[in-house]
């Protein structure tokens, strides 16, 4: 079983950056796919981006696309989100989530875990 812990969140301006790490314990990293997601207050949670346990297949939410990145380090036990030209709409609370399925999915019910999530507020 693996255990979740993501940080990195903050208040940024509009146009700003931010990159969140999500650090994984307790069991081989390289095992799991990941995937961040977010929630914003009044909605649903959404997919955000989703990485292979190699990295070497990545999925990107139309609305993020070309502005954030997904990666991970399996040496570290770390998936990132490097989020660039943030819009106040990406305010939210992200959660990066863990599976042992080889494919990459962005679909959050087939995760099985996840981590505490990490607030990320853009102001205009």
């Amino acid at each position: 079983q693996v255990q979740l812990v993501e940080s990195g969140g903050g208040l940024v301006q509009a146009g700003g950056s931010l990159r969140l790490s999500c650090a994984a314990s307790g069991s081989t990293f390289s095992r799991y796919r990941m995937g961040w997601f977010r929630q914003a207050p009044g909605k649903e949670r959404e997919p955000v981006a989703a990485i292979s346990r190699s990295g070497g297949t990545k999925y990107y939410a139309d609305s993020v696309k070309g502005r954030f990145t997904i990666s991970r380090d399996n040496a570290e036990n770390t998936v990132y989100l490097q989020m660039n030209s943030l819009k106040p709409e990406d305010t939210a609370v992200y959660y990066c989530a863990a599976d042992e399925r080889v494919t990459a999915t962005m679909l959050g019910r087939l995760y099985d875990y996840w981590g505490q999530g990490t607030q990320v507020t853009v102001s205009s």
